[in-house]
């Protein structure tokens, strides 16, 4: 992968800074998609394969960012038995053009019995809410409403 010497280098875990993915066109609506850690995934753009489209990708980050904060706030008190995260939504088109409604992240998260999981499962409510109120970068910056600059490189 080459980088843009404009662009400050890309950090990797939840600290702050720069990110960023590179995308290659591997065949009509495939691509393959570069983190800078090395990471990569095959993303299909019209739904024809068993890859996740770029709509399915929006809402997985939306659920992998706020089951990141959700997992680490409450698996300090216990080691959860089940957690598992459904993220849905609408899609929508009118005269702006297409777009996502009615998003909705739900998570159904088991705890052992017991004292810890007693705390674990009162802390809960209290971390989905951070979560989404300030804490996942994702949501957050969908509800805030980012601006998007595309340009021909």
């Amino acid at each position: 992968m080459t980088s843009d010497p404009s662009t400050p280098p890309a950090t990797g875990g939840t600290g702050l800074g720069h990110r960023s993915v590179t995308m290659t066109r591997l065949e009509k609506g495939v691509y393959e998609v570069h983190n800078t850690r090395g990471g990569t995934m095959r993303v299909g753009g019209g739904g024809d394969t068993e890859d996740f489209t770029p709509v399915e990708l929006f809402l997985t980050a939306m659920a992998a960012c706020s089951a990141t904060d959700v997992d680490f706030i409450t698996s300090r008190i216990a080691e959860p038995v089940a957690f598992d995260v459904d993220a849905a939504g609408e899609k929508a088109r009118d005269d702006d053009g297409n777009f996502m409604e009615g998003i909705e992240i739900t998570f159904r998260v088991r705890f052992p019995d017991g004292e810890e999981g007693e705390r674990a499962r009162g802390r809960l409510p209290k971390a989905i809410a951070q979560s989404g109120d300030r804490l996942c970068t994702v949501s957050r910056t969908v509800q805030r409403g980012a601006e998007v600059a595309y340009r021909e490189a």
